[in-house]
């Protein structure tokens, strides 16, 4: 496309503002795509964000097959529920944030944590749609208050995410004692036809439930964690409380 345009490697890369060198560099594979060279690229080509979106997709294909029918249940749903007892939920997470979760496998490359960064802030895009999906977000009051650098960046995320008119967010109190969901975090996609998906996360892998009596069984744990959360305002009050320990951001 940028031979199509009669531009040489230097005039394309003044045009986007990166070197003859980056610009080679990107051509060959020697150095990997990044969202902002591909969406100045796109400008420049007149290609209607066609590379950014090409993108896109070859993340998507790089995604473990396991987590991609959750993805596309995510894309498409109408409702959305949340429930993490010891962290925030994905769709919630700051870069910063979700950067320390990704590194808890020390094995995992410094590219790769930031690939998939980026493929965790991408997904959060359906919050700002035209039409988005109605999301409600339950979180155990101990993973508001872990006592981390990142978490005063986090808890003030949360309180702007928790303005929109289509965000609900909702804390378990520690007082609250044992209940249904300390067994391990859910989400539930509920799709414009009325159908549900669910999904489940532990130390290895996840799993995509969509039988009915697996359905059955989430709705009912949804259900139990949500009934010993604090409602929206008190909860909206809570995590204020947790962020002015937090001291300035």
């Amino acid at each position: 496309m940028r031979i199509a345009a009669e531009l040489n490697q230097e005039e394309f890369g003044r045009r986007i503002n990166y070197s003859s060198s980056t610009v080679s560099a990107i051509e060959t594979g020697a150095r990997p795509l990044d969202r902002m060279f591909l969406r100045r690229a796109d400008d420049i080509l007149g290609t209607d964000g066609l590379l950014a979106s090409l993108l896109k997709m070859a993340d998507r294909d790089r995604e473990p097959s396991w987590f991609r029918p959750w993805l596309e249940a995510e894309r498409s749903a109408s409702q959305l529920r949340y429930f993490n007892p010891t962290l925030v939920p994905g769709l919630l997470q700051t870069a910063n944030y979700a950067r320390a979760v990704l590194r808890f496998d020390p094995t995992r490359p410094e590219e790769e944590v930031e690939r998939q960064v980026a493929a965790r802030l991408e997904r959060q895009e359906i919050l700002g749609r035209d039409q988005p999906p109605l999301v409600v977000a339950v979180i155990d009051e101990s993973a508001l208050r872990r006592r981390d650098a990142i978490m005063a960046e986090q808890l003030a995320h949360l309180l702007r995410l928790a303005e929109l008119p289509h965000l609900q967010l909702h804390v378990i109190p520690a007082d609250a004692g044992m209940y249904v969901g300390l067994s391990g975090p859910l989400a539930l996609a509920r799709s414009a036809e009325g159908g549900w998906v669910g999904h489940l996360e532990n130390q290895l892998a996840a799993l995509v439930v969509d039988a009915e009596d697996g359905i059955a069984t989430l709705l009912a744990r949804w259900e139990g964690v949500r009934g010993v959360a604090l409602p929206h305002a008190l909860s909206i009050a809570l995590v204020k409380e947790v962020q002015s320990q937090h001291g300035p951001r």
